[in-house]
């Protein structure tokens, strides 16, 4: 269980590599990065943003695949090549009304640091660096890319009681 006061949470924020897919990206023949998706976490996103809850990618990836993946989740902002992470979290959080404690961020390495300082929840995979378990609030007994934004979404829709609402859990 996350310790967290998850009631307090309206917003996501997700890195992809080592986060949202696995910390092993392979690469096709044209030197492309190849990443993959975990399925529950795109259910638990999509389901996020039926309910009005605030979900942001932040990125250093520059890639149309990761783009259309999490669009079609829903998720409106995407921010790619993002070298320097922070100033695009705090654009976020004006833009959206949201105050740091509001908001979980899941990172795993260096360019994470700064943003997992920042909110009110950091979290980081089993697999993270040292430095991103170090800065955590909490680190997940989960791999990157293999459930960790299924593990805190449900966990904080359940604490606020919109897990399997009728309405909007069984369907995509």
């Amino acid at each position: 269980m996350i310790p967290f006061d998850l009631t307090k949470l309206r917003g996501f924020v997700f890195d992809v590599d080592g986060v949202l897919s696995p910390n092993v990206v392979p690469i096709d023949a044209d030197g492309n990065p190849s990443r993959m998706a975990n399925v529950k976490d795109g259910y638990a996103l999509q389901l996020a943003v039926k309910h009005g809850y605030r979900i942001a990618i932040i990125t250093g990836a520059d890639t149309e695949t990761v783009y259309r993946r999490y669009k079609l989740l829903g998720i409106n902002d995407i921010y790619l090549k993002a070298g320097n992470k922070l100033p695009v979290l705090e654009k976020w959080l004006a833009e959206n009304g949201l105050s740091p404690e509001e908001v979980a961020y899941c990172g795993d390495d260096v360019p994470d640091l700064p943003c997992m300082k920042k909110v009110g929840l950091s979290i980081a995979p089993a697999d993270a660096s040292a430095d991103a378990r170090q800065a955590a609030t909490y680190v997940s007994s989960v791999t990157g890319g293999n459930g960790i934004a299924r593990e805190l979404i449900e966990q904080t829709m359940r604490a606020r009681g919109h897990w399997l609402h009728v309405d909007t859990a069984y369907g995509w």
